[in-house]
């Protein structure tokens, strides 16, 4: 039971990046996965010229191909966006591969059951982010690297053979195994409570509780606007028709990974129905089309190149002061939810601005609301 509560669950990989984001730490955390596999690749090219490491021109060969891989796969993770599902998949395949090959090119091969602790890695990675699936080719592909280059050594020591083997072995499973406890309590504690299981975004109470929040604790005595954008998938009944549940599935994670890489670190952002998510967000001016033309592009950047009706409300936060924050983000996404319908009708793809609104949580409204295309 234990082994199927922790090690056969479902791919969370976008979960745990929303939790990343949500937290500051996706970009340390691609910082740190950068510089561990540029370090882990240039072992096997220093290697060549040590009297231990690759000598056979195949060796030098596979140690400079090891060292370009991870040379490209760090690049990847120094890029601005975060690493696709796919591409993080193929980032554990070709790792794999890479620290199996410098395992078996060493002439050594206590030098090659030292590097195969380097598996131990791959399965922290591939523990926290993938699903049982990709830890398995990882732990069969180190287990043949390491039977092999056991049985060499065991040729010269075979009590230190079989130490090292131990040694790999236990070292791969204890990581395994509390990188899987640890996302389980995170789930346990988070995914319930705050977090839209689908795409790794905030479900909608914790979405009023964020946003309220946001609205209540930020300076009102500036000219600062509280801003939240409601965005609609067009055609998505359709393209669930098309592509099935599992396609409709996939463009909703493409879509919540797009938005929370469009936003800044601050804003709150929730899927909150089968096609509409939320934005909320402070800003100094009462225009929020930059960040409106940046959700749009992001849209048409997912895969299957996705269109959206946005309904965008801006209003100031000064005459909000004293004013029930819950009150407030309910009337403020209504009237964001009726621009986004309006959007909708006019053909899709479109969003329509409401900048000042008069909302009726004000006893004394100065301004009156002001409606724009865009």
């Amino acid at each position: 039971m234990v082994r199927v509560a922790l090690f056969n669950r479902g791919d969370h990989y976008y979960w745990l990046t929303a939790v990343l984001a949500e937290r500051g730490l996706q970009t340390l955390t691609s910082r740190v996965i950068a510089a561990v596999i540029l370090g882990l690749g240039a072992v096997p090219v220093i290697l060549i010229g040590s009297a231990t490491g690759p000598h056979r021109a195949i060796g030098v060969g596979a140690a400079v191909v090891i060292g370009a891989c991870c040379v490209a796969m760090a690049g990847r993770w120094l890029w601005h966006r975060w690493p696709t599902r796919l591409q993080s998949e193929l980032f554990v395949v070709a790792g794999t591969l890479c620290v199996a090959a410098a395992c078996l090119i060493a002439s050594d091969p206590l030098v090659g059951m030292v590097g195969a602790t380097a598996f131990a890695v791959l399965s922290t990675y591939t523990a926290l982010f993938h699903p049982a699936p990709y830890l398995a080719f990882s732990w069969t592909v180190a287990a043949i690297a390491v039977a092999i280059t056991a049985a060499r050594l065991a040729a010269r020591d075979p009590v230190l053979a079989i130490g090292t083997v131990i040694t790999v072995v236990l070292i791969n499973i204890f990581v395994a195994f509390t990188c899987r406890v640890a996302v389980s309590l995170i789930r346990t504690k988070v995914r319930h409570e705050e977090i839209e299981p689908l795409t790794g975004l905030l479900n909608r109470s914790a979405f009023d509780e964020r946003a309220a929040t946001l609205l209540g604790s930020r300076s009102r005595d500036d000219d600062r606007y509280f801003v939240v954008v409601v965005v609609s998938i067009d055609s998505f009944s359709l393209l669930g028709q098309v592509t099935g549940a599992a396609g409709a599935d996939r463009s909703r994670v493409a879509v919540g990974h797009a938005l929370r890489e469009t936003v800044r670190h601050d804003a709150v952002v929730a899927h909150v129905s089968d096609a509409d998510f939320l934005i909320a967000d402070t800003f100094t001016e009462v225009d929020p089309a930059p960040l409106v033309e940046r959700i749009r592009g992001a849209m048409r950047a997912t895969p299957t190149r996705l269109t959206a009706s946005l309904g965008v409300v801006s209003t100031p936060l000064r005459p909000l002061v004293h004013r029930p924050p819950h009150d407030v983000l309910d009337e403020v996404i209504t009237i964001a939810t009726a621009a986004m319908y309006e959007a909708r009708r006019a053909g899709g793809n479109e969003a329509r601005y409401v900048l000042r609104p008069v909302l009726t949580s004000l006893d004394d409204p100065d301004d009156k609301g002001a409606s724009s295309d865009g």
